[in-house]
C-alpha cells in the first residue's frame, strides 16, 4: 500500500531498521556496524540505538550494543495476536498429544520460514524451536511446501538468494535440484526432508489451504531418523496431518 510522504515517519523506519539489523550472526553491534548494516549515516544509527537502549530494548557496554529479552514482548505479543497462531494451536496441541511428536505450523518471510506456532513433545533438534523461530526455506520440508505456492519463476529467485552452504551431508545444494524437490512435493502434496537441515531429524509437511485454495502456511512433523525410517513417517503421520488440514480450512480466511 503506497502512502503519502507526510504519513510517513522517517526516524520510526530507522529505528525498526536498526533493530532488525541484529540476527543470530550479529547479536552485538557497534555503531558503525549498525550504520553499514542499514545504511544510515553513524549519527543516525548511533541515535536510534541510545533510544533503544533508553527504552530498554537494547544494552550497552561501552563499545557495543546488545539486545534485551524486553524485545522477545514485540514478537510474542505480534505472534499471539495473528489469528492463524490462534486458530492452529488448539489443533497442535491435539496432534501433538496423539501422535506423540512434535508439530509446527510457519509461514514464508522471504527466503526464511518462520515458526508461528508449535508443540513440542521431545526435542529432535539441537537448537530449540518456538514461535518466532527461523531456518532456512529451502532445505525444510515446510519450506518448500511455501515455496512451492509461489509458483516457479519466484521460488528459484528466493532459492538462488539463499545461503545453499550443505549444513548436512544431505543438504541438497543445487538450485535446480532443489526445485525438483519443491515441484515433487507438489506433486506429491507433501514435502519429506530426511536430515537436510540437521542430522537425525526427518520432517513432513503439507500445506495449510484456505477455503479459496490459497496456501497460507504450512504444518509439520519432526522425527528422529533413528525413531523411523523416512517411509514409516510418510505411512504413519501424512494421514495425521490431513486430517488436521481438513479441519483446520474452514477457518482460514
Amino acid at each position: 500500500m503506497a502512502i503519502k510522504p507526510t504519513d510517513y515517519i522517517g526516524s520510526l523506519a530507522k529505528g525498526l531498521a536498526v533493530l532488525e539489523a541484529f540476527d543470530g550472526g550479529h547479536p552485538r553491534l557497534s555503531v558503525a556496524q549498525a550504520a553499514e548494516a542499514t545504511g544510515l549515516d553513524r549519527a543516525a544509527a548511533r541515535r536510534c540505538l541510545l533510544t533503544l537502549t533508553e527504552l530498554g530494548y537494547a544494552q550497552y557496554d561501552g563499545k557495543f550494543f546488545a539486545l534485551t529479552p524486553r524485545v522477545l514482548r514485540m514478537g510474542s505479543h505480534a505472534l499471539a495476536s495473528m489469528p492463524l497462531t490462534q486458530i492452529v494451536q488448539p489443533w497442535l496441541n491435539q496432534l501433538s498429544e496423539r501422535i506423540g511428536e512434535s508439530v509446527s505450523v510457519s509461514i514464508l518471510d522471504g527466503a526464511e520460514i518462520i515458526y508461528v506456532a508449535r508443540a513440542a513433545q521431545r526435542r529432535v533438534m539441537s537448537i530449540g524451536l518456538m514461535p518466532g523461530s527461523r531456518l532456512p526455506a529451502h532445505c525444510t520440508s515446510m519450506g518448500r511446501i511455501l515455496l512451492g505456492a509461489l509458483g516457479r519463476e519466484q521460488a528459484m529467485a528466493l532459492i538462488r538468494s539463499s545461503d545453499l552452504s550443505p549444513r548436512t551431508p544431505n543438504s541438497l545444494t543445487d538450485p535446480d535440484v532443489i526445485m525438483e524437490a519443491i515441484e515433487r512435493a507438489q506433486r506429491d502434496g507433501y514435502a519429506l526432508v530426511d536430515q537436510e537441515i540437521e542430522i537425525g531429524l526427518r520432517s513432513l509437511a503439507v500445506a495449510l489451504v484456505n477455503p479459496q485454495g490459497r496456501v497460507q502456511a504450512a504444518l509439520n512433523v519432526g522425527v528422529s531418523a533413528a525413531q523411523k525410517s523416512a517411509e514409516e513417517i510418510v505411512r504413519e503421520y501424512l494421514p495425521a496431518l490431513q486430517q488436521v488440514r481438513q479441519g483446520i480450512q474452514p477457518a482460514l480466511g
